[in-house]
């Protein structure tokens, strides 16, 4: 009977088991959307695709002309494509993880339209306040061609697209870059800054975390720790911040 007993536990124990495993298989995954930043391509984001993939999220990592058309026009397009991505798998929950511009693209919709299924958004390298490098070069000869009208439109005036947008009022994580490989650039930006943003005008009113590591902006999407930083803000809506050490 003893033996019987012990069998007939590690049975139901088994099943239950394996109906739970069923159901978490069944559940519907978390979305992540990708937005990548200004002339760059989802390309730039597949580091981060790849971590999140590994984790067991769906992915949606969105290529969208950057340098063809304003702010106005890209986030209602790339948005939206990364939301009918999600909802066409019925993700219960979807995130949004951006480097540079793609946050003023999420942020634009955001500020226009509700999404019912919206969790958490980790920014990096963001120009929430704009940044110093559209103000001093935005005239310079070539500035237009490479950077489109959207480049134009992300400058620290009161009339610039971020300076429109206000506080946000959802769970975001900012990742600001201090290392800059682009010397000519950093020339207009406070310290510390990653080449193209100052890290002051990476944060944005509401914020729920915020952190830097010492990348460049093009490179905050491929660096290890942003990655890592990036998965536990969007598991826990907060950063892995190190304990401080013992006195």
């Amino acid at each position: 009977m003893c033996d019987r007993g012990v069998l007939l536990h590690r049975w139901v124990a088994a099943l239950i088991a394996t109906l739970a495993s069923a159901a978490a298989a069944a559940a519907p995954p978390e979305c992540v959307i990708l937005l990548h930043g200004l002339a760059r391509s989802a390309h730039s984001m597949s580091k981060v695709e790849e971590a999140l993939r590994e984790q067991g999220y769906a992915v949606a990592n969105i290529d969208y002309p950057s340098r063809e058309h304003p702010v106005e026009e890209l986030a209602p397009e790339a948005v939206a494509r990364g939301l009918e991505a999600c909802r066409e798998i019925h993700a219960q929950t979807i995130h949004f993880v951006t480097h540079s511009m793609g946050a003023i693209l999420v942020r634009y919709y955001l500020a226009r339209n509700a999404v019912p299924e919206l969790g958490r958004i980790v920014m990096l390298g963001p120009p929430n306040q704009g940044s110093e490098v559209v103000d001093r070069f935005s005239k310079v000869p070539g500035f237009a061609a490479i950077n489109g009208p959207a480049g134009s439109q992300l400058g620290t005036g009161p009339d610039s697209i971020p300076s429109t947008l206000g506080p946000v009022t959802y769970p975001v994580g900012v990742i600001a870059g201090t290392k800059s490989i682009n010397w000519i650039l950093s020339t207009a930006l406070p310290n510390p800054d990653d080449g193209k943003v100052s890290v002051e005008r990476t944060r944005v009113e509401g914020m729920a975390d915020f952190m830097s590591v010492p990348a460049s902006h093009p490179m905050i999407p491929r660096d290890a720790e942003a990655i890592r930083q990036t998965l536990a803000f969007i598991k826990s809506g907060e950063f892995a911040h190190e304990a401080p050490a013992p006195q």
